[in-house]
């Protein structure tokens, strides 16, 4: 049986085993929207044949990267906030005063589904056009279940609108809403009260909190996690970003998928992740966007064998980014990761901190075919560079979403395998 696509004339950065898991002058084929074969090219089994065989030009090929912590849907923006920083407010000042996660609150809830979601494809496409082909997106600008379940619905319509698979998080304890001011512990029993008909609607892949002391108490987010649990959703955490509140090792008693931020995590925290098999989930934009000075203990973590992953935060408050590739320069630059970290952190440790490590993330036989072509010199390129988007070519599920030369005589439209 012929395969249904065959690339060749690429350099495969696998990030499978050490390294990039470089194979250079590599081919790759596609079965059913799955990785059949990969390897040299002049190993080709003698028998290989392919229905539409693609020339990737010597190009370098990567798995899809994957965006593992976002919170691009929303409405509205907060260039104001941004302003008031700079003129001597700080993050805390301005949420106290009502603003920050609440003022997005305020334009999510007053629009609807199809504002939501116009609003929030511009960001996800630019995202899509650097080779992302996995993204998380989270809720927590609704905060009552109405709109809570608004979002999640629209982040599951981008799934469907455009080609990328989307992981959906419910962060209903984000922060506490205007309602419910003094009545924290109430606005949690309404957090756990909203998991079981977001579960039931298909619209939950996970559950997060905001552990901080602006957010919810180490108690008041392990009730959200027991609740999470109770229905058999993986839990993760925004975790020690502005102060020490032991949110790892909560989030790793439950053996959480993540921990994210991580700029005021202890030593005991990071024994726990390490333990628990918890990625750390480091996102340098909104470190940058705040002007922050405690970086995360990258080589604590390092030395812990806890794995690495970097994301956007895609948010209108404190990390308006839509560039993956530039979270993996900063992340370098900034923390002084690797660029093969950084590209291990945008594909298979993301992967991991979503759950999906055995499907996405890596170029290996039986994975999905997500994978994104790049006209660059070496892997170290995608790190490298700022501004600049090398991105030639974009898979999904073996589907090709923008064009590379085909050859043969059994070459088909460059838009479709």
């Amino acid at each position: 049986m012929a395969w249904d696509v065959l690339l060749t004339n690429v350099h495969l950065a696998t990030m499978a085993g050490d390294g990039y898991g470089e194979i250079h002058d590599a081919a790759i084929a596609v079965q059913d929207g799955r990785i059949a074969w990969l390897g040299p090219k002049a190993e080709l089994p003698h028998h290989a044949q392919a229905i539409t065989t693609h020339d990737g030009a010597g190009c370098w090929l990567t798995p899809g990267l994957i965006d593992c912590h976002t919170h691009i849907v929303h409405a509205g923006n907060r260039s104001d906030e941004f302003e008031a920083r700079l003129n001597g407010a700080n993050y805390e000042d301005i949420a106290r005063a009502g603003g920050g996660i609440m003022s997005t609150v305020r334009a999510t809830r007053a629009a609807s589904d199809d504002e939501l979601l116009a609003q929030s494809l511009p960001r996800v496409r630019s995202l899509l056009a650097e080779g992302v082909t996995t993204l998380e997106i989270k809720s927590g600008y609704g905060l009552n279940l109405e709109t809570e379940a608004k979002m999640l619905r629209v982040a599951r319509r981008i799934g469907r609108e455009l080609p990328v698979r989307v992981a959906t998080t419910f962060l209903g304890a984000h922060a506490l809403p205007l309602e419910f001011t003094g009545r924290a512990d109430d606005y949690i029993d309404a957090v756990c009260a909203m998991i079981a008909p977001l579960a039931e609607q298909g619209l939950v892949d996970a559950v997060d909190a905001f552990c901080e002391r602006i957010g919810f108490s180490h108690d008041q987010t392990a009730r959200v996690f027991a609740a999470a649990r109770a229905h058999g959703l993986p839990v993760k955490l925004h975790a020690e970003q502005l102060s020490d509140q032991r949110g790892a090792q909560l989030v790793a008693r439950y053996q959480g998928l993540s921990a994210d931020h991580l700029e005021h995590l202890t030593d005991d925290g990071v024994a726990a992740m390490a333990a628990a098999g918890t990625v750390a989930v480091l996102l340098p934009g909104a470190y940058y966007f705040l002007r922050d000075t405690t970086p995360p203990p990258v080589a604590a973590l390092r030395a812990a064998g806890v794995p690495l992953a970097v994301s956007t935060d895609c948010n209108p408050g404190t990390s308006p980014m839509t560039s993956l590739l530039l979270a993996m320069n900063m992340a370098c630059t900034l923390w002084r990761l690797t660029p093969q970290e950084a590209l291990a952190g945008a594909t298979c440790h993301a992967a991991r901190a979503l759950g999906l490590h055995d499907r996405v993330g890596t170029l290996a036989v039986g994975m999905q075919a997500d994978f994104a072509l790049w006209r660059i010199a070496r892997p170290a390129d995608l790190a490298y560079a700022i501004g600049f988007n090398p991105c030639q070519g974009v898979v999904n599920a073996g589907v090709l979403r923008a064009p590379v030369q085909e050859t043969g005589s059994n070459a088909r439209s460059a838009t479709q395998w």
